[in-house]
């Protein structure tokens, strides 16, 4: 990996034990995702040093990265298989696209932001995540022509689960998504099966909002 010292090796190794495991994020793939993807590369320069803290950091845009545990909490819950092929919607600064590509045979992420869509698509190729395709679009209209797709992922709170990306779930698909309202969401995992969509919320969380034609409208 590029401009991954050992420094940052040990941050990342401290974030898994400390943050990750210690909450109870116990997937093997998930944990080997973790210690693996370079998250200080995923912030701007000046804040490389705090990449590995307990907490978001700004990427620009009014865009935040995720508490690195609310990644693996996301992550874990979409029972991921490496033959997945997995939607993303909010491609932000790559992080969790990134985690996804080391577990998943595909990544297709979609941005509606083009500037970061712009720089996070040069660093997928730097780090040589070729199995990441990405689309600079309206998230909440999902990707219809790729569905359907093994799981979903929404990195933004919703006012409400979006009927048009659990019609491109597949049978057996799982979805997660904060839903709520702007200041605060519950986070939902989702399964479809043939009788339809069920539904369990897994923690409470705050994400930026969901904007789009089936999200929050721009103001």
């Amino acid at each position: 990996m590029i401009e991954d010292s050992i420094k940052y090796k040990r941050r990342r190794e401290e974030m898994v034990e400390r943050q990750i495991e210690s909450r109870g994020i116990t997937d093997p793939e998930v944990l080997a995702a973790f210690r693996k993807v370079p998250r200080h590369l995923f912030v701007s320069e000046a804040l490389m040093d705090q990449a590995y803290g307990d907490f978001p950091l700004p990427i620009g845009e009014q865009q935040t990265i995720s508490q690195p545990y609310i990644v693996a909490e996301m992550t874990q819950a979409l029972e991921l298989k490496k033959e997945d092929r997995v939607l993303e919607i909010g491609t932000g600064s790559g992080y969790q696209a990134a985690i996804l590509a080391e577990i998943v045979f595909r990544v297709y992420t979609i941005e509606r932001i083009h500037s970061l869509l712009v720089n996070t698509r040069r660093l997928f190729d730097k780090l040589h995540y070729h199995n990441i395709v990405t689309k600079y679009s309206d998230g909440t209209c999902g990707w219809k022509d790729e569905s359907p797709f093994d799981a979903i992922i929404v990195t933004a709170g919703s006012p409400e689960i979006p009927e048009i990306l659990t019609d491109q779930l597949a049978v057996g698909g799982r979805m997660v998504l904060p839903v709520g309202n702007q200041y605060s969401q519950e986070l939902t995992r989702l399964y479809k099966d043939e009788d339809g969509i069920h539904s369990k919320v897994l923690c409470g969380c705050r994400f930026v909002k969901l904007v789009g034609e089936y999200g929050w409208k721009e103001l």
